[in-house]
């Protein structure tokens, strides 16, 4: 179903930002396809990181996300890089020297570089977090059960959600349509929709926050009022392994969480 020109300028007023989840540049959604994809950074299939680059650039600025102009730099470096490994290489001896660099090297050096300081900023905001640990996640009371062999869920980050959306959306594409009348929600609405779901259970899947809609804008303002809901420290979400299944905990709304977009009341925890 086509969205409607209400719903386009209905997102103006909720600017959602990167921030309100977990900030992440260029690079690091580099070595989510990277690592997503299974593939060797030494040897990445560009066309294909490429494309899924800039089907997730189109995501973002779908959603109105309010991305960072290095997206796009990153987004034509990767361009460059691929039309350079389209041209034929020369068949000549006389080879200039630098001629028969691989144009992915520079950008392999810095994933490298870059994967590097994440690492060593990871482990100490994993220190910082034991030091500072208050409460139990869902799955540590599971792992006691479970033993050693038990898969800790992680944290979400951003890319993971966007990821996870691209498939919700693909599946809704593959439904049979219906023509309906065009309905608008605002994304607060949708925000008391999911609370009183999850009230009911605690957690739910990712792609169950999705199951009563089935058109593109009710997809957004769904995945909008998460975006929010996470902001707000109302939800964690939580992933098993490096790209298992999401899933979404309700959690009490703490003292110092921020104001909801468009006004000082607080949601309800």
């Amino acid at each position: 179903m086509a969205q409607s020109d209400d719903f386009e300028s209905s997102l103006d007023s909720l600017p959602i930002r990167l921030e309100a989840v977990d900030f992440q540049g260029p690079l690091d959604l580099l070595m989510h396809l990277i690592k997503k994809n299974e593939v060797n950074i030494y040897d990445i299939p560009i066309a294909l990181i490429t494309q899924q680059y800039l089907d997730t650039i189109n995501l973002m600025q779908d959603l109105d996300l309010d991305i960072a102009g290095e997206f796009l730099v990153m987004a034509a470096t990767l361009i460059h890089i691929k039309s350079k490994m389209l041209l034929p290489r020369p068949e000549t001896s006389a080879v200039v020297a630098g001629d028969d660099e691989d144009p992915r090297d520079m950008l392999v050096r810095r994933l490298l570089e870059h994967q590097k300081y994440k690492d060593a900023a990871e482990l100490l905001h994993e220190r910082e977090q034991l030091r500072a640990a208050q409460w139990q996640r869902p799955d540590e009371r599971v792992a006691k059960i479970a033993g050693d062999d038990f898969e800790p869920e992680l944290e979400v980050d951003l890319f993971s959600l966007l990821l996870a959306f691209q498939s919700v959306v693909q599946r809704t594409k593959a439904r049979p349509r219906m023509v309906l009348p065009p309905e608008e929600m605002p994304v607060e609405l949708r925000i008391e929709q999911l609370l009183d779901r999850l009230s009911e259970t605690q957690a739910c899947g990712f792609e169950d926050l999705f199951a009563d809609v089935g058109d593109k804008a009710g997809l957004i303002v769904t995945f909008l009022a998460l975006l929010e809901m996470i902001r707000l420290k109302l939800v964690r979400v939580f992933q098993s392994g490096g790209f298992g299944p999401i899933r979404v905990y309700k959690r009490p709304r703490p003292a110092d969480a921020p104001h909801p977009i468009g006004g000082p009341e607080a949601h309800r925890g």
